[in-house]
């Protein structure tokens, strides 16, 4: 399995401005854990692309598995060094889809209702992972079981719990926090936390 540490990591200015460590990943949900049975479990890829399709659990754990070490920036001010996940890397994505050159964004789907955008430059980048695992052992129910996205270079709220899908866009639009003023992109290094 290859692993992958995100080049955050090794930043002079490894901690955003504004935020401080912790040595834990705090709990942030807009609703409870969803229930989950695996066996009903679905993921879509759709939107702008040739042919959608939806996997199931078996054909997620068909992909090729990395492992991801990164800090984790919440907006809410705490950062946590070295989070360890294990899951694919996006670009499994592109070897089951063809994705419309014009493609400017992704909209990312939660079984709880959430969405966030994410700019397609950020979500095809070396460091972001679809996770199953958190620290060696399967995500727990509330840090996003049974999949996770993980977007190292934005702010904890791009990295979607409960993923049940990816929408390929040609335009960006706001996701459920962007709706409520939170920032489009969201880097924490820019303390792109709000929307003007």
């Amino acid at each position: 399995m290859k692993t992958i540490v995100s080049p955050i990591n090794f930043r002079k200015d490894r901690l955003p401005p504004g935020q401080h460590w912790s040595n834990k990943l705090h709990i942030l949900d807009i609703a409870g854990p969803p229930d989950i049975d695996l066996s009903q479990y679905r993921f879509k890829i759709f939107g702008a692309v040739d042919k959608p399709i939806t996997l199931t659990w078996d054909d997620i754990q068909d992909l090729e598995k990395v492992r991801l070490i990164a800090d984790f920036h919440c907006v809410t001010r705490w950062s946590c060094p070295d989070v360890e996940w294990v899951g694919f890397h996006v670009n499994e994505l592109k070897k089951l889809v063809n994705v419309d050159k014009n493609v400017k964004a992704v909209m990312v789907h939660s079984l709880d209702g959430y969405t966030t955008n994410i700019p397609i430059e950020y979500f095809f980048d070396e460091d972001v992972v679809f996770a199953y695992q958190l620290n060696g052992r399967p995500i727990p129910a509330d840090h996003g079981y049974p999949l996770r996205l993980v977007v190292p270079k934005l702010y904890a709220w791009k990295s979607a719990k409960f993923v049940s899908g990816v929408e390929f866009l040609l335009e960006d639009k706001p996701g459920f926090w962007e709706q409520r003023g939170y920032h489009m992109r969201g880097d924490p290094w820019k303390e792109e936390r709000y929307s003007l």
